[in-house]
């Protein structure tokens, strides 16, 4: 993989980061290899059916499924199986790719619980080859002992939120009456774009590694190597590959037991967390639901506890069709969101903090992002800290760091950021402390806090090339003030990162409010692995 050459023009880089390059299968059959599948669920049990779908122009085709991990295993295989070209819809991205069924797979009952992925493989003379890499979940088997385990929560309403193959997400995409537009609904029944599954070690992050030069436009490294090399333009927003599998192999390392159930397991089978003294959320975590926050909010008041090492809890979704439409209107939903008409207002698929909601995203975990947002790269504070400012080094969590007031964690790493959670905040005596207490859990503690901001603004900002705009922090003051003119942007634009405790009703709550704090367990920074620690070990008991 090639870095994109510093000489692109101006044209490039525009497409790179303002484009939408998504994955999208052609109306014909290309005169190379390509082949793509997609699982019929997110998640399976032991002894349930997988049933994958297969598009390829190969005559033939194998299939291969790999338990992820320190040492990866293949627990099926199979080869030369019948290749067969399937009509797309271009609506695919909303409404499914509705390909036949090409195999069906039983889930061993010896399978353990982990992410498992699906290669489909092609290949023929004169036409080349190619692969196509799916992913999928193992859930825990019922009745087992959970004592010492962790469970981990894969983010997967963020997995779809963020999945562009086919064209649309919610970011981007065709939809709209002008064909422009980022799509409300999302269907799983699809594959999932290039870099959700697996990257090379060399892929960018979004936060960035170098500070830019004196007076440097802002610019988007992630997006330009994606471009250059044929990946998603969204493959360092969300994924396995991105966020839980660096938790995973360090978990796997350092001897932790680990299960894992997906965000869709937790809507519908909120049981599934019954027996688990520690539920550990990872990496960027920014979709959820109504009932799963009923399902993580009574785990923690009957006595669990959660080890939120994840950023940008911010958008309410809705699950239809058993879990295969996910539903979020986002900035649209007050105009568009037929909810709000209709109701139940509170199920409105927009910030937590919108007050037709009610459910401060605090409530559940402390922080919320809408009082966070972007640090660490693109034109908000690229030459920032990178890692955390500590204000309370005593805390237990720090136990065994060496950590002293002010020291920066995990800056070496650069574990701050793309997206943090926060919370409005005061400082008194040197320290900072939640300025409505009245908004957030009883006995919260602030342990560190970096800054943050919702749009990029500085004396090199072009209009019209930066990735961001104003539309983030025009929606963010619209929620917390009711308007979104330039005087509630400007009250409104300045947010911050923090790592909290606090207690919650028999059970406790760790949150450490940014993407990349996975980074700090990869990269081996010992005081990130320390603090880690410390909070899994303590819930565990």
């Amino acid at each position: 993989m090639s870095a994109a050459p510093a000489e692109r023009d101006e044209a490039w880089r525009r497409e790179a980061v303002l484009g939408n390059y998504a994955e999208r299968p052609l109306p014909t059959p290309p005169p190379v290899v390509r082949i793509w599948s997609y699982a019929d669920r997110l998640s399976y049990a032991p002894g349930d059916i997988l049933r994958l779908s297969v598009c390829t122009n190969a005559a033939r085709h194998a299939v291969e499924i790999v338990h992820d991990g320190v040492s990866p295993r293949t627990v099926f295989r199979t080869e030369d199986l019948p290749g067969a070209w399937r009509d797309t819809p271009d609506d695919c991205s909303v409404n499914g790719c509705g390909w036949p069924v090409s195999l069906e797979v039983p889930v061993g009952a010896d399978w353990p619980s982990g992410g498992y992925i699906i290669r489909t493989s092609a290949r023929e003379d004169g036409r080349g080859e190619d692969m196509h890499e799916h992913f999928f979940i193992v859930r825990p088997k019922p009745g087992g002992d959970r004592r010492g385990r962790i469970l981990l929560v894969a983010a997967t309403a963020t997995w779809t939120a963020y999945n562009d193959w086919g064209g649309s997400n919610h970011y981007q995409g065709f939809c709209g009456s002008a064909g422009d537009r980022f799509s409300p609904v999302l269907s799983i029944l699809r594959p999932l774009a290039r870099g959700f599954v697996s990257l090379p070690p060399d892929a960018p992050r979004a936060v960035l590694t170098d500070h830019p030069p004196i007076m440097a436009e802002p610019r988007y490294p992630h997006m330009e190597w994606a471009y250059a090399n044929g990946y998603s333009k969204k493959y360092m927003s969300s994924g396995w590959a991105s966020f839980e599998r660096h938790f995973v192999l360090w978990a796997e390392r350092e001897g932790y037991a680990l299960d894992i159930i997906s965000q869709t397991d937790l809507h519908q089978q909120p049981d599934l967390l019954e027996g688990y003294a520690c539920v550990a959320l990872v990496g960027h975590d920014e979709y959820w639901s109504w009932e799963m926050r009923d399902a993580i909010d009574a785990y923690a008041e009957r006595g669990g506890r959660i080890a939120r090492f994840a950023g940008n809890f911010m958008w309410q979704i809705r699950l239809e069709e058993e879990g295969r439409r996910q539903v979020c209107y986002k900035y649209l939903a007050r105009a568009e969101d037929p909810l709000m008409q209709s109701g139940p207002r509170h199920l409105v698929t927009e910030s937590w903090e919108a007050p037709e909601i009610g459910r401060p995203g605090a409530a559940s975990f402390g922080l919320n992002a809408t009082h966070g947002l972007y640090a660490s790269w693109s034109g908000c504070s690229p030459r920032g800290a990178k890692g955390f400012p500590v204000y309370r080094p005593g805390h237990w969590a720090f136990a065994g760091t060496g950590l002293y007031y002010g020291d920066v964690l995990g800056a070496s790493a650069r574990i701050f950021g793309y997206e943090v959670d926060g919370l409005p905040y005061e400082i008194r005596g040197g320290l900072p402390f939640p300025a409505d207490p009245s908004r957030v859990p009883d006995g919260l503690e602030i342990l560190a806090l970096g800054l943050s901001a919702t749009i990029e603004e500085g004396p090199t900002i072009v209009p019209g090339r930066s990735f961001l705009g104003v539309e983030d922090g025009e929606y963010v003051a619209s929620v917390l003030t009711g308007r979104s003119d330039a005087a509630a942007v400007e009250a409104t634009k300045r947010g911050s990162g923090m790592i909290v405790h606090f207690p919650r009703g028999r059970g406790e709550v760790f949150h450490a409010g940014t993407c990349d704090w996975i980074m700090g367990l990869t990269l081996r920074d010992e005081m990130v692995m320390q603090v880690t620690r410390n909070v899994l070990n303590r819930f565990l008991g």
